[in-house]
């Protein structure tokens, strides 16, 4: 049986031109690497550290990424990708050009006998009010037809200081909260005891943390981690979800199991 790939969090772009090639191809090199036994892949946000389509212009950069991606489509590996809350203003583009299905939030899906739900993750669980006003104005049509209405010379470096800005603010990278304070976890938890434990895998990344946390005996999530750091991904084979590590040397997982 082939294997079902979960990635997230490459932030292309980021922090400069030469460094955000040197992540591209090892990503390619990942993607050459388990093309043959890759049966689909899921791309669970962030793959860009901003992204804003204008109605003729799309930001500079990435595109081995995107040919690469469209190339597996192409091939007959379905590729599934959700937008985060660095590139969430995905709006046809890659649909229209690439032919790869765009998520804009949490679906369930059953994969080899499972039941999971995917999403990006930003936004869920208790706490972090603020940032989910501004998501709810940043997703509304009329801030999107707002934003275009600047020239893309002008909005794209004032749309990347804002991507800088909120990762700054955000949480400590890098550093597990424990479980009552991290708010994917408690977000999984709720969907549990609400949905009588009907999810076998939650997956989700934003955080950039590999996490791999036992809900109940029949549910666990999954954090994805990210390509900044960790160059993790997940594995889904024969109906057993793993987190494992590309060429990297940092393989601390955290786990309660």
């Amino acid at each position: 049986m082939k294997k079902i790939f979960f990635c997230s969090d490459f932030h292309f772009g980021i922090p400069g031109i030469e460094s955000s090639k040197e992540r591209e191809k090892l990503f390619l090199d990942w993607l050459k690497l388990h093309r043959i036994q890759m049966d689909a892949l899921y791309v669970v946000g962030d793959l860009f550290d901003f992204w804003f389509e204008y109605k003729s212009v799309v930001p500079k950069g990435g595109i081995r990424v995107l040919s690469a991606l469209a190339e597996l489509n192409d091939s007959g590996i379905p590729i599934h990708l959700f937008s985060g809350n660095h590139d969430q203003w995905m709006l046809g583009y890659f649909q229209d050009e690439l032919g790869i299905s765009v998520y804009h939030d949490p679906i369930r899906v059953t994969l080899q006998g499972k039941k999971l739900l995917i999403g990006h993750g930003d936004g869920l669980g208790p706490g972090d009010q603020g940032y989910k006003f501004i998501k709810k104005i940043f997703r509304h049509s009329f801030s999107r037809r707002l934003f275009s209405a600047i020239p893309p010379g002008m909005g794209i470096p004032i749309a990347r200081y804002w991507s800088g800005a909120s990762r700054s603010k955000g949480v400590k990278e890098n550093i597990f909260l424990g479980s009552e304070k991290e708010w994917l976890i408690q977000y999984c938890k709720q969907q549990v005891t609400k949905h009588a434990n009907d999810v076998d895998y939650f997956i989700f990344g934003h955080r950039h943390l590999p996490i791999d946390w036992r809900l109940t005996d029949g549910s666990r999530y999954i954090n994805l981690g990210d390509w900044l750091k960790f160059h993790s991904y997940a594995v889904l084979e024969n109906g057993n979800l793993a987190l494992e590590f590309y060429k990297s040397t940092a393989m601390d997982i955290n786990k309660n199991y």
